[in-house]
């Protein structure tokens, strides 16, 4: 990683269960099943079936203590639409939540297939509960981040913190970033435009860059664009996290379907940011292995015009270039001008690859 002036920067990781997420790690791709369960521990199972099959990094759920995030009167207002899990707004709350055994249950399938499982804690209880479950690392929605009471409350245990920074002004994220390094200094910013599903002009990847040379922090993203093409982008752009909503069926009922992935959006979303991981590859330009024959075939060599008797100064007008490209290259028809032939070269041959070791009229 290069900063804006010229100097090359130390790389910034965290650790997050067994993976190292951060400069020179593979994206960190967080399939999330958010409250996609519908409260429903068998398809919360399916969700991180799913997931692994996808070969994703991280399945995570959402957290919340209904009762206190919310005010009377927000959980008692009537709820009334088709997404509606119940005929209040407190009701269709709860019943997206899973009891606390079933996370201990989706934890355990989540590991045994390999992947690191995660939750967003939307409160300190839940950050409480979380904490217990033995996550490895804390996940902070859009909707907190002006919340610096739980970011600090998260921050003090120690564990890396992800966060999101939708819906928010760069004062409010640069206010975040500070309560949260006050004791914790494992922080990945997470670009976020909080709409579902959100408009290609408003998800400015590009704030990614800002982040970074603005709080010298570890960038990535959470989109809830449609498509995976701008996912895909902002892992070229240089996201360290990708973090996509995903479900069985986009038309299930419940908030977060319809801007949802689903499975085969997800397996096609990881292979190709695993491919983009793959193509951007080394910064040291050279001539790979598989093009050599490539360049045999296709490029120029220096050839020679007509017949070149030995003992005669070569001049421009006796050399060609031709194909194939195994001889002296093209770049070089100057170095041999002026070289005296020490033996006959055959009309419309290759000029000998030590001709750039003969001879020069001028000695």
């Amino acid at each position: 990683m290069w900063h804006k002036n010229g100097h090359q920067e130390e790389p910034k990781v965290v650790r997050i269960g067994d993976r190292l997420v951060g400069d020179g790690q593979p994206c960190f791709v967080i399939a999330e099943g958010g409250v996609n369960h519908n409260g429903s521990e068998e398809l919360a199972g399916r969700l991180i079936r799913i997931a692994a099959e996808a070969r994703a990094d991280a399945v995570k759920f959402q957290k919340r203590s209904v009762r206190d995030i919310l005010t009377r009167a927000a959980l008692e207002r009537p709820y009334l639409s088709p997404n509606s899990f119940g005929s209040t707004y407190g009701e269709h709350r709860q019943k997206l939540e899973l009891d606390e055994e079933v996370w201990w249950r989706l934890k355990e399938l989540t590991q045994d297939l390999g992947l690191v499982f995660l939750g967003s804690a939307w409160d300190k209880r839940s950050g409480d509960f979380l904490d217990e479950l033995g996550v490895p690392a804390f996940k902070v929605a859009s909707a907190d981040l002006t919340n610096l009471d739980l970011l600090e409350h998260l921050a003090r245990k120690g564990k890396p913190m992800l966060v999101s920074t939708g819906m928010s002004t760069m004062a409010e994220v640069a206010e975040a970033v500070a309560c949260v390094r006050r004791c914790n200094d494992q922080l990945v910013l997470l670009q976020c435009t909080s709409t579902y599903p959100s408009s290609f002009d408003e998800v400015n990847l590009r704030v990614m860059r800002t982040y970074r040379e603005a709080f010298d922090v570890l960038v990535g993203y959470s989109g809830h664009e449609r498509g995976i093409a701008v996912s895909e982008a902002a892992a070229t752009l240089g996201a360290c996290v990708i973090e996509r909503h995903f479900t069985v069926d986009r038309t299930l009922p419940g908030p977060d379907h319809a801007a949802s992935l689903e499975p085969l959006g997800l397996q096609k979303l990881v292979r190709d940011i695993r491919n983009i991981e793959r193509a951007l590859g080394s910064a040291t330009k050279t001539i790979m292995p598989s093009e050599q024959p490539v360049r045999e075939r296709l490029a120029k060599s220096v050839v020679a015009r007509a017949g070149i008797p030995a003992g005669t100064v070569i001049t421009e007008d006796m050399l060609a270039l031709k194909g194939p490209g195994n001889g002296i290259p093209a770049n070089r028809l100057r170095h041999v001008v002026g070289r005296i032939a020490p033996i006959d070269v055959p009309e419309d041959t290759l000029i000998p690859k030590d001709a750039l070791d003969w001879q020069t009229h001028a000695t």
